[in-house]
């Protein structure tokens, strides 16, 4: 079977944690967009890992971890990941590699930064690990896939023609210097060295895999809300996040996927630009952020603070529509202990019209947060294990949010560690 484990937000919803969990059932975990500007924190036996490019499942040693051909490939950051991972005691963990996955060039972490300076203050937010310049690359067919490595005069003639259009941008409009073909093609090589060992053709092992019946778990990074169809365009990610492209970036028949579960938080967090209704301010968002896990409300790439908000049922119903979740899983819970009150936004009001459905972007800018108020909990809910168990203010937080949704939640997770999960029995 064929599960996607993907964000019903903004990102940082604790996805790492549901596929580090699940992984101990599955077979494959692949990673299927995206690249190493965001991160998913895990939890376990071996210690606690910010995970980059790497799937959740590398922790879980009978699992096969594919990087699947939707991904923005940054080998040396793959390198040193998987050093990380085994120096903290981890069994290496089996990887494979899609020969179709394009590489993260040198010049696309530069383009990104030199863009975001150009914007000042009217920039997107990026955490400059190239991730636009990258898909614009590949959109415009002129990225390098994995592939291109083992084909060297190609690849020379290739960077030569590539090169030739970056240095005009590089030149004439963000006046820095200039690249050097034959330089990055050396780096190329190294590069080539050290991702020989992981290569395959990972879309001919997935459709073996899937004939033979194994469990495989695709994983997204970010969330509905990133996505640039159907998030908050232009302040979205350059992949789309929604499950549907798991199926491409995987390479698997999308009527394989036979569950969707996706992963929501308690309260609502965010980094970097872009509308975000819900958002609270001040010291009412900076305790907010000190509560949020063993770590706090922190990027775990960027290690930048977070926004933080107000638990959102319009963006979260939206964000499992566009997603077409079966399920979903409400995590960090316990993170709400501290509060008297919990408010949960219910619907937005954009010029004096309430509504329960998520706008375009254009109208988004002038949405208004429709508050309701919930009573808390006001004590440590960690190591709970049966739900009926939970004080009954935090089952009617669950219950209430589950109803907004519109989405079955059949799970509930009080703590950051791979144990600290209450499962529900529940469908609609």
């Amino acid at each position: 079977m064929v599960k996607a484990i993907v964000g019903a937000n903004w990102g940082d919803e604790g996805k790492g944690k549901i596929t580090d969990m699940f992984a101990g059932e599955a077979d494959i975990v692949v990673r299927f967009q995206g690249g190493a500007n965001a991160g998913h924190t895990i939890i376990n036996e071996y210690g606690k890992f910010a995970l980059h490019l790497l799937p959740s499942g590398v922790c879980s040693p009978n699992v096969v971890n594919i990087i699947g051909n939707g991904v923005a490939l940054d080998i040396e950051k793959f390198a040193k990941e998987i050093e990380s991972v085994v120096n903290a005691g981890v069994p290496k963990p089996k990887i494979l590699v899609s020969e179709r996955a394009q590489m993260m060039m040198p010049f696309h972490i530069l383009l990104d930064t030199y863009e975001e300076e150009r914007l000042a203050q009217r920039q997107f937010g990026s955490t400059k690990s190239g991730i636009a310049p990258f898909y614009s690359d590949k959109y415009a067919k002129i990225g390098f896939q994995v592939s291109d490595l083992y084909d060297e005069e190609h690849l020379k003639e290739k960077l030569n023609r590539v090169c030739e259009v970056k240095n005009l941008l590089l030149e004439h409009v963000y006046h820095k210097p200039l690249l050097n073909p034959d330089d990055i093609f050396a780096s190329l090589m190294k590069h080539r060295d050290i991702i020989a060992p992981y290569v395959s053709d990972t879309a001919k092992y997935l459709r073996q895999a899937v004939r033979e019946g194994k469990n495989i778990l695709l994983e997204g990074q970010l969330g509905s809300l990133k996505d640039p169809d159907f998030g908050i365009y232009p302040m979205t990610t350059s992949s789309s996040t929604l499950a549907g492209y798991g199926a491409v970036g995987a390479g698997v028949p999308p009527y394989e996927i036979k569950e969707i579960i996706a992963v929501t938080k308690a309260y609502s967090s965010a980094v970097g630009a872009g509308e975000f209704v819900s958002e609270i301010f001040g010291e009412e968002a900076a305790q907010m952020r000190e509560h949020g896990g063993d770590a706090g409300e922190y990027g775990a790439t960027t290690k930048r603070p977070r926004r933080m908000g107000w638990f959102d049922c319009v963006a979260t119903r939206y964000g499992c529509e566009v997603q077409g979740a079966t399920q979903a899983v409400l995590t960090a819970i316990d993170c709400l202990s501290y509060l008297d009150e919990i408010k949960v936004c219910v619907a937005y009001d954009i010029d004096g019209e309430i509504t329960r459905d998520f706008p375009v972007t254009s109208k988004l800018k002038k949405a208004m947060p429709v508050y309701k108020t919930l009573p808390g909990f006001k004590c440590d809910i960690r190591g709970i294990k049966d739900f009926d168990k939970l004080p009954e203010e935090a089952k009617n937080y669950v219950v209430f949010i589950e109803k907004e949704i519109e989405t079955p939640i059949t799970m509930v997770s009080n703590g950051p560690r791979r144990e600290e999960i209450i499962f529900r029995n529940i469908r609609f």
